[in-house]
């Protein structure tokens, strides 16, 4: 793997822990940055803190704004916000040719069909990933979860991406990041869908943590419902997941995450960031009126989350 050039686009708290991880075992990892997270980059590199990994700090091969600086690359891990998608797919535009692999972990649905429209060429497979991290205003990456699983699938619909897939998990294994091929990556990309629809918009609505929406009966309430409508949708266009899924991510967030955990749609609205609060509310209500669906507590949190 150490003859593979490798990228990592949007080092914030997921791209970040990615690109650590892999700096930390190969010579061949690039960082497509901009501004002031450039900068400290090439002056003092990343720094990772994780309750599991330990503290260290990477220097990628070369960090830099300028795609053709960095030249063509063998695979990428794009982990940037999806209100920057098209214009980050514009950018990068000279690191990619037909063999390139592009391998995306951002939140939503229909992420990859849409960076195939915008690129036109490479080999662009499904991924998402679960982890609990962030980056704070120095940079540096601090990981607060005791896992960081990345899934993959092949999106391709019919093409053969096997030897492509397990290149890829053994590039992220090697670098001690969990990596899991699902058969059915459509629905593994819609259970963690489901469960930002509820979480995300709910800590959101609360500026809460787990901690917070565990204490109150009515947060607990509305995150069932959320789950549930998510759900609806799911299972109406098809969607191949559990039978229980509303009850397994409720017990999940309930019972086995941090207390002290908040979802980075809440960490964007306080902060008074651009946030995705339309990849979550707004694409789960687009879809549900293609279906005559009606929301009203996914209504409810948009229009107040919006105003």
């Amino acid at each position: 793997m150490n003859n593979k050039k490798v990228c990592i686009v949007g080092l914030g708290g997921v791209g970040g822990y990615i690109g650590c991880m892999l700096a930390q075992h190969f010579d061949n990892i690039y960082f497509f940055a901009r501004g002031e997270r450039l900068e400290s980059f090439k002056e003092k590199g990343l720094k990772l803190y994780s309750e599991t990994n330990g503290e260290f700090t990477v220097f990628p091969t070369m960090a830099s704004n300028d795609a053709a600086e960095l030249g063509v690359m063998d695979y990428i891990f794009l982990s940037v916000k999806n209100f920057s998608l098209e214009q980050v797919c514009a950018d990068i535009s000279a690191m990619i040719d037909e063999h390139t692999v592009i391998i995306p972990l951002l939140n939503g649905v229909e992420v990859s069909d849409k960076i195939r429209s915008l690129i036109g060429k490479s080999i662009v497979i499904d991924g998402l990933i679960y982890i609990t991290s962030g980056a704070y205003k120095d940079f540096s990456i601090h990981h607060t979860s005791s896992y960081g699983t990345v899934h993959i699938g092949n999106g391709l619909h019919g093409q053969n991406v096997k030897n492509i897939l397990s290149e890829v998990q053994e590039l992220l294994q090697s670098a001690n990041i969990t990596c899991v091929i699902e058969t059915d990556i459509e629905s593994a990309i819609w259970t963690k869908y489901i469960l930002n629809c509820a979480y995300n918009v709910v800590t959101a609505y609360y500026k809460a943590t787990t901690g917070d929406i565990k204490k109150n009966v009515v947060a607990v309430m509305q995150l069932k419902l959320l789950l549930e409508e998510a759900c609806i949708v799911a299972r109406t266009l098809k969607i191949n997941i559990a039978d229980n899924l509303e009850e397994v991510h409720l017990t999940h967030i309930l019972e086995k995450q941090s207390e002290s955990a908040t979802s980075s749609l809440n960490r964007d609205i306080i902060a008074g960031r651009q946030n995705e609060l339309d990849i979550f509310s707004g694409k789960l209500l687009e879809l549900a009126a293609s279906c005559q669906l009606k929301l009203p507590m996914t209504e409810f949190f948009y229009k107040e989350l919006t105003t």
